[in-house]
């Protein structure tokens, strides 16, 4: 199959979040097994053409491409994405593009991303390369299913060519005045009267791609399952229940080139299932950079988080204080909303051998905590996959999670598989989201600490599990086959 792939972030290039490493490494895996894949991203002036190789397309030339009346000049580079064959293509506008943030609160932040589409459609038609799978992430890309069979239709050559999107964290959903779609030229049926793309009396480009893709997934089953409710649909979940047997959940999978204790480039000491010495070295290691007492008998319980909300801080603030008498210490690396920033400071100042936080980003302290930590503390209030649990598996850093998302599909908890006289936990987990279960849980980790023999088991169980993209590229392959069978579909 040729499969086109569309992210407005891809690692290494730009990144937020967890879809740039999905768009880094995904089409990669899919590549791999036999596929011709081409991605697709805007190009911001955030990264260096000279740094990752970008080379202007002279062969495609200047594209005109029309938005709200005006026409914009388009032009494209391309790249090989780092270790593979996969080409990459920039859509270069720097009206829009060149504006030192990947995403901006400007009020033409729907012109940025029509132009990014439309931007993508055209470039197909210059190569001439016509995929049997458009595959569309999060809202930024979601109207090109409707545009290709509406705006384009008059090119057959998008006949036979199915779609896909994959929502990636449905709080995100592009949502406009009407006027988006009139700047579009997308018809008014599609956002008058109840339209596929009206929302609220505006419009909603993720609730158009739901309507118009021939399926759609996200990013682990949990999260699939949750979405169809009103507690975490955030009003999505009327369309997506509509759209219910072509609806579907894949866990994404980790790069286990880049996050293996084996092979970590970023850790002093590699260690792996076979040879655990290296884990207890990279843990004073740690303690010594973080300027903090080295004991053995003390786990250490690390955070690699945005400091926001949804990732479950408004119950650890209300926790803090019981979390504070437990015989551990703490590393968090982070950074995001003000009172929590504020909140960790505070913590830190207070308890000075017990509490170390950094503020910000910093790739090598997150392998160095994945690395040399016991204990990693992910609540999050929904988590649609999230990756750094996955990490610690793969470290031995036993993971205490919210069972929610890609966390519930990721982590066993070791007494409640333990009750069943089975032992095969990898972690702790809790349901409610409240201070006291998020206590109780973390509470259970620490004590299981002491018992060397059972936390070496929880240990082992999780560096065991295999969340490779391989695994999850075969998924998207049988996904992509449900999708040409529906592409007879009319929206």
């Amino acid at each position: 199959m040729k499969i086109a792939f569309i992210s407005s972030e891809i690692f290494p290039y730009a990144k937020t979040g967890g879809l740039a490493d999905v768009a880094g490494s995904l089409p990669k895996e899919i590549a791999a097994l036999g596929h011709e894949v081409k991605v697709f991203m805007p190009k911001y002036n955030t990264f260096g053409e000279a740094e990752h190789g970008l080379h202007y397309q002279w062969d495609i030339g200047e594209i005109p491409i029309r938005v709200d009346g005006r026409v914009h000049s388009v032009y494209v580079h391309k790249a090989n994405l780092p270790g593979s064959n996969v080409e990459a293509y920039f859509i270069d506008c720097p009206h829009y593009f060149h504006r030192f943030r990947i995403y901006t609160n400007d009020i033409d932040e729907d012109e940025r991303f029509i132009v990014f589409q439309k931007g993508v459609i055209e470039v197909l038609q210059r190569l001439q390369w016509v995929p049997d799978i458009i595959h569309c992430n999060d809202w930024q890309t979601a109207l090109i299913p409707l545009l290709v069979r509406e705006n384009y239709s008059w090119d057959r050559m998008f006949d036979s060519t199915a779609t896909v999107l994959t929502i990636h964290n449905v709080a995100y959903q592009g949502r406009f005045t009407k006027s988006a779609f009139e700047k579009a030229e997308i018809k008014d049926k599609y956002y008058l009267h109840g339209g596929i793309g009206e929302y609220e009396g505006g419009v909603n480009f993720l609730k158009a791609g739901i309507y118009s893709a021939n399926v759609i997934n996200t990013v682990s089953e949990t999260y699939a399952r949750e979405l169809l409710t009103p507690a975490y649909g955030y009003g999505m979940q009327t369309p997506l229940s509509f759209r219910i047997r072509d609806f579907f959940g894949i866990l994404n999978g980790v790069d286990y080139n880049i996050w293996n204790p084996e092979t970590d480039q970023f850790i002093p000491h590699k260690y792996s299932i076979d040879d655990f010495s290296g884990k207890l070295k990279n843990k004073k290691f740690l303690l010594d950079h973080l300027h903090l007492p080295f004991d053995e008998s003390v786990p250490l319980i690390g955070i690699v988080s945005r400091l926001v909300t949804q990732k479950g801080f408004d119950i650890i603030a209300y926790a803090l204080n019981g979390l504070m008498e437990l015989n551990a210490q703490w590393v968090i690396l982070g950074s995001g909303e003000y009172k929590y920033e504020e909140m960790f400071q505070h913590i830190k100042n207070h308890y000075p051998d017990k509490v170390s936080v950094y503020l910000g980003f910093n790739n090598e302290l997150s392998h160095l905590i994945e690395a040399g930590a016991d204990i990693f503390l992910m609540p999050s209030y929904y988590e649609p996959c999230g990756l750094n649990q996955i990490y610690s598996l793969k470290y031995g850093t036993v993971p205490v999670v919210r069972k929610t998302g890609g966390l519930a599909d990721t982590v066993q908890d070791w007494n409640e598989f333990l009750a069943q006289g089975k032992e095969i936990g990898t972690g702790y987990s809790f349901h409610d989201y409240t201070a006291n279960a998020l206590i109780h849980s973390v509470q259970r980790a620490v004590n299981d600490f002491g018992l060397k023999d059972v936390w070496t088991k929880i240990q082992l169980n999780g560096m065991r599990m295999d969340y490779s993209w391989k695994r999850s590229a075969e998924k998207y392959v049988e996904l992509y086959g449900k999708s040409l069978k529906n592409n007879g579909k009319k929206l």
